[in-house]
């Protein structure tokens, strides 16, 4: 072989993808794994400080006091970390002061915290902002270039969704997905689920165990069958009415959250007061429903018959308000200050939901009370993508279309609304005369809130 042959394999394309899978597969896998290991060592806090709080149930009266240390915190060590998610989000759009080392041990102490004293948050958050953080740190260790610390910083992302909720698949498109609606990097996909399968390989090694979800079998009935489909028409029909309705709770849910934070902002002039008064809220919601179902992530139960996601996947295992009362707590304990994540309980909120309505439509409860899991899910995070192969990864692929067909339509219903604001629009939900043009979602939450606003100062006036 020639010196031309040489040249002409080492400058062609597939020489440059091989270079481009294994720069990416050496940077990506130790990240990976130093992620996996602090995801691993939070949910196993997350797990010890649960269960003490089950051992100890007066613990919920210093609530108020754990706020105020962590808006302390925050106040005095936190800087832009205060912005979370978000400062993710805007990094990997227009990279520029970058992701503070501060951020991990920072969230992860403040969500153990607001857990233990009995928060309503959950972890997505915290695994989310410990991989970005995380991510960042190497980018600025390996000195690498802006586009390649972008494209880690998706990866840690994807990491540390895949990792805290044992969905490595998930995890990749999630990070792909979340950043703009309508529209998938697929130029950090490659990074994205190396780190993802590694961080949560990790997480197993350490002994770490998820919540395993079963949909129990049900029998399906063909009432259309001189129709020439497969599927059982009648029960696709409830799917896309409870999807609907899975949408708006998604929607409700994401304006409430940012309703409660700027009313507390705008009534509340000493910003510490703001978790006190959030937290004494909670209190009183304890005192006044006798139960404490709603407190915390909602996962295991302090009481044999307490009300949790696992609960939900069988008749009789939720009230038929049980998703409103998680949307009401949950939304004081973030929207006053406390710390976590919002996605488990979007999947308590979904789950239960799911049952109730799976009792007004006579619908297997299981079925939808895994399609409430993902939808809620999917529209409040305009991810119905990355949520249905979280269905598929977490309750098996034979409902894939179920699955799929409940994501996107509550992505459709939730519309141009969500619990990241700084989440860009790059592809409108529909294309109609009256889109706003708007960048991103903050824009519309901002549009609706004035135009409320306007109306109520109408309404005053008549």
């Amino acid at each position: 072989m020639n010196r031309n042959s040489f040249s002409n394999l080492f400058e062609s394309s597939y020489f440059r993808i091989f270079n481009y899978l294994l720069r990416w597969t050496v940077l990506v896998i130790p990240i990976a794994l130093v992620i996996g290991s602090s995801v691993a060592f939070f949910l196993w806090l997350l797990n010890l400080s649960v269960h003490f709080r089950f051992s100890h149930p007066w613990i919920l009266y210093f609530l108020p006091l754990a706020g105020i240390d962590i808006h302390l915190f925050y106040k005095f060590y936190g800087k832009s970390s205060e912005k979370g998610n978000n400062l993710i989000i805007d990094e990997i759009h227009t990279p520029g002061g970058g992701i503070p080392k501060r951020m991990a041990p920072l969230v992860l102490g403040a969500t153990i915290i607001s857990q233990l004293f009995g928060g309503s948050v959950g972890r997505e958050g915290t695994a989310v902002q410990m991989g970005g953080s995380i991510a960042s740190f190497f980018g600025r260790l390996f000195k690498l270039n802006e586009r390649d610390t972008t494209t880690l910083l998706i990866a840690g992302v994807s990491a540390g969704f895949g990792a805290v909720f044992g969905t490595p698949l998930a995890g990749t498109i999630f990070a792909l997905e979340v950043l703009t609606i309508g529209r998938i990097q697929y130029d950090a996909i490659v990074p994205c689920i190396i780190a993802s399968i590694f961080a949560d390989q990790t997480v197993a090694f350490c002994g770490i165990h998820h919540t395993v979800y079963h949909i129990d079998p049900f029998v399906t009935n063909r009432p259309f069958a001189f129709l020439p489909i497969t599927f059982d028409l009648l029960l696709l029909i409830k799917i896309v009415f409870a999807s609907a309705l899975f949408g708006l709770t998604s929607y409700f849910f994401a304006e409430l959250a940012h309703g409660i934070k700027n009313l507390a902002l705008r009534l509340i002039k000493i910003t510490w007061l703001i978790p006190v008064a959030g937290g004494l809220i909670v209190i009183a919601l304890v005192l006044l429903t006798g139960r404490q179902d709603y407190l915390s992530l909602g996962v295991e139960p302090q009481f044999a018959d307490s009300v949790t996601i696992p609960s939900a996947f069988h008749a009789d295992g939720a009230f038929a308000f049980s998703w409103l009362w998680k949307i009401i707590y949950t939304t004081i304990t973030l929207g006053t200050g406390y710390k976590g994540g919002e996605v488990t309980p979007l999947f308590y909120i979904g789950a239960t939901l799911g049952n109730t309505l799976s009792t007004l439509l006579d619908a297997p409860v299981g079925l939808f009370a895994a399609l409430g899991f993902i939808a809620v899910f999917a529209g409040a995070t305009n991810t119905p993508l990355a949520c249905t192969f979280m269905g598929i990864e977490l309750f098996g692929g034979q409902y894939a279309l179920y699955f799929a067909v409940a994501c996107f339509t509550a992505y459709y219903f939730s519309g141009h609304s969500g619990i990241y604001t700084s989440q860009r629009i790059g592809s409108p939900k529909t294309f109609n005369a009256n889109h706003t043009g708007e960048t991103q979602i903050g824009h519309s939450v901002r549009r609706r809130r004035k135009k409320l606003s306007e109306f109520l100062s109408r309404y005053k006036n008549q």
